[in-house]
């Protein structure tokens, strides 16, 4: 049986909060939570299956947010969020099976074009621009690839969601992020549901920082809108810069 002294509880439980906050903007909320569930001393797969609970609280918190300002119709993405969960699935599923070496070392660099192409490219606002592929070609490729990603590593997927809304989709910055939160949930859960089939995750520390994040997203989400491209922009590029450090900080040691 795992034990965690109070002090380590109360700990995690703010960076659950942050994380819900910085999630439900820009995504990379776990960034925050699984270093402060590893240096807890939670084991690896609990960690992730761990941060899977208290992250779907976040982002179903933040999807309803936003769909409750009319910035996104959760109906209409409800198939996008079907296959996001079975990727999610298959991903964490096959976790132990599929290599990714080479896609952990390349990760670091596509987080840093992420973020420059946030930082750099001219007229990335609130506005939609045009659309590059059919919403239907849009859920039905890109969807599942970033769903099985979000199973099988894990980080950035929020914004890797975002940029395909942005750069596919021709969504605008605001948009965008409100219609990422309901597939990285739903990517979410399926990833749960496999890591809950490998291994045990700790639920009372899991809902504990769940309810944090809830109340983080809540206040994330409420400044995102009112804010919009100004607010989510620099955020993004931070939080993609600092993960990609992180990666590339992690192969290192």
């Amino acid at each position: 049986m795992f034990d965690l002294s109070y002090e380590l509880v109360v700990m995690l439980i703010g960076a659950a909060f942050v994380a819900g906050f910085v999630d439900s903007i820009a995504g990379g909320g776990g960034l925050i939570t699984v270093p402060a569930l590893l240096l807890a001393g939670v084991s690896p797969l609990q960690a992730l299956s761990t941060n899977k609970i208290q992250g779907t609280f976040g982002a179903a918190t933040a999807a309803l947010s936003y769909a409750a300002s009319g910035r996104v119709d959760l109906k209409r993405q409800l198939p996008a969020a079907a296959l996001a969960f079975v990727a999610g699935l298959c991903g964490a599923l096959l976790v132990s099976v599929i290599p990714t070496d080479h896609l952990q070392t390349a990760l670091p660099f596509v987080l840093i074009a992420i973020a420059v192409f946030f930082a750099l490219r001219p007229g990335l606002d609130d506005t939609d621009k045009l659309e590059r592929i059919p919403p239907a070609a849009f859920t039905a490729f890109f969807v599942p690839v970033i769903g099985f990603y979000d199973g099988l590593i894990g980080p950035g997927t929020g914004a890797f969601f975002m940029i395909g809304f942005v750069m596919l989709a021709g969504y605008g910055v605001l948009r965008a992020t409100a219609h990422t939160k309901l597939l990285n949930f739903a990517s979410n859960i399926g990833g749960l549901v496999g890591f809950i089939a490998m291994g045990t995750p700790l639920w009372g520390l899991g809902l504990a920082m769940g309810v944090a994040q809830i109340a983080g997203a809540r206040l994330g989400s409420k400044l995102a809108m009112r804010i919009g491209a100004r607010l989510i922009k620099p955020l993004l590029v931070v939080t993609s810069s600092l993960l990609a450090l992180k990666l590339i900080w992690d192969r290192l040691i």
